[in-house]
């Protein structure tokens, strides 16, 4: 009878462990100055951009070759793809040339099941991100589960040569 109460005892006090490092990991580390002991991902090798306190992410991939501008829409560990309802999202550029719109369009995927209206995916091209350095801005405006975020800062650094 004592063993199987040290089990269970044991077993409460490792799950008891795991939420709080998981609650601990969730509110006390720190993106800004990655102060933090895990590092998320991006899954399409772009630039991570973060969407409230660790909510969301937002992954967006410079495609120089293309022209072209993708945008992922990820849970707070940029593990997920958070599907969203809003058809676009307009980007404000300050870099390279301040005041500079693009608009990122919604797509559809049917391998995943995504629709126009219920996607992760956007899309923007044109012809000077073929030569952009680098590129930083803001997204406009994104609603994410029923919450907006406003001027969402990014910076992504020159894209890697293939």
């Amino acid at each position: 009878m004592k063993t199987s109460h040290l089990a269970l005892l044991l077993i409460l006090v490792g799950f008891t462990g795991l939420a709080a490092c998981s609650k601990k990991q969730g509110a006390d580390h720190d993106h800004a100055g990655h102060n933090h002991g895990h590092v998320h991902t991006a899954p399409h090798g772009g630039t991570l951009v973060e969407i409230g306190e660790h909510q969301f992410n937002l992954e967006l991939v410079h495609d120089a070759a293309a022209g072209k501008l993708t945008a992922y829409v990820l849970g707070g560990h940029a593990e997920d793809f958070v599907r969203i309802a809003q058809p676009s999202l307009e980007i404000v550029f300050t870099q390279p040339t301040p005041g500079q719109t693009l608009i990122l369009t919604a797509v559809a995927n049917a391998a995943t099941g995504e629709t126009l209206g219920n996607t992760s995916q956007f899309e923007g091209a044109a012809d000077w991100l073929k030569t952009a350095p680098s590129l930083s801005g803001t997204v406009a405006r994104i609603d994410i589960r029923g919450a907006t975020f406003n001027q969402v800062a990014f910076s992504v650094d020159k894209p890697k040569a293939p």
